[in-house]
């Protein structure tokens, strides 16, 4: 008679962390909870406390993980390749796991990985001349766009939601096509401005979908410029009163 012998994996804060973003990438953030997380380990909800201190310390090391894995920019590039590298290095990072943004969002700690990541930005600025004072400034221009996302002036509205001027772009695509003549002047008539540049960028994009990337380094490329062209203006800011 033979025996066989079932050896678990151990358990420790690196596994706990991997299982926790292999979980999230499949269920979102919300699926993490330190009882669904033992669970899928295999073992009592107490076990894992002796890695994580509790839900906050286990998605604070979730973020670590994915921010302690962004490429470095190669040697050698300028202060604005080497900004955009890095900050394309997290917006990899943020499609490869769509719940890092609510988990940025909402974090109330900054780890040492978040900080070293904060501090490689500036430091790109620093070292390609800009004064601290405009470093200070640039970093909160950017804001949430070094963790590779930002805010946009309104979520997009559910598909068909003929109420919601940015849905002009759905009303041409109606099957009825009087129905889409009427659509498309009601919305001309109440967002004239909103509408010429959703007709604008229909053309552009027979899908009706932005293209985010593009979006995104449109803005991004904007703030570097200007950094750029402050720095060579010696803009400093003015002096706090009172």
């Amino acid at each position: 008679m033979y025996t066989v012998s079932m050896t678990r994996q151990p358990l420790d804060r690196s596994r706990v962390i991997e299982a926790a973003v292999e979980r999230a990438d499949r269920e979102g953030l919300e699926s993490i909870s330190m009882r669904s997380l033992a669970a899928g380990l295999g073992v009592v909800p107490m076990a894992l406390y002796k890695h994580v201190a509790g839900r906050d310390d286990l998605v604070a090391a979730m973020i670590d993980s994915v921010v302690e894995a962004y490429a470095p920019p190669r040697p050698g590039l300028g202060w604005q390749d080497a900004v955009r590298a890095r900050i394309h290095s997290a917006r990899a990072g943020l499609l490869a796991h769509p719940w890092l943004r609510t988990a940025i969002e909402s974090a109330t700690v900054r780890t040492p990985a978040v900080l070293g990541h904060m501090d490689a930005v500036a430091g790109e600025l620093l070292h390609g001349g800009l004064s601290p004072d405009l470093a200070h400034h640039a970093m909160h221009a950017l804001g949430h766009r070094i963790w590779g996302f930002s805010p946009e002036a309104f979520s997009a509205p559910p598909a068909g939601d003929a109420a919601s001027p940015s849905a002009a772009s759905a009303g041409l695509a109606h099957p009825d096509p009087a129905a889409q003549a009427e659509l498309a002047r009601q919305l001309a008539e109440r967002f004239p401005n909103v509408v010429a540049i959703a007709l604008s960028a229909a053309e552009r994009t027979p899908t009706g979908a932005c293209d985010d990337d593009a979006e995104f380094d449109f803005t991004l490329d904007l703030l570097l410029d200007a950094f750029e062209r402050l720095h060579r203006a010696r803009w400093e800011s003015r002096p706090v009163v009172g």
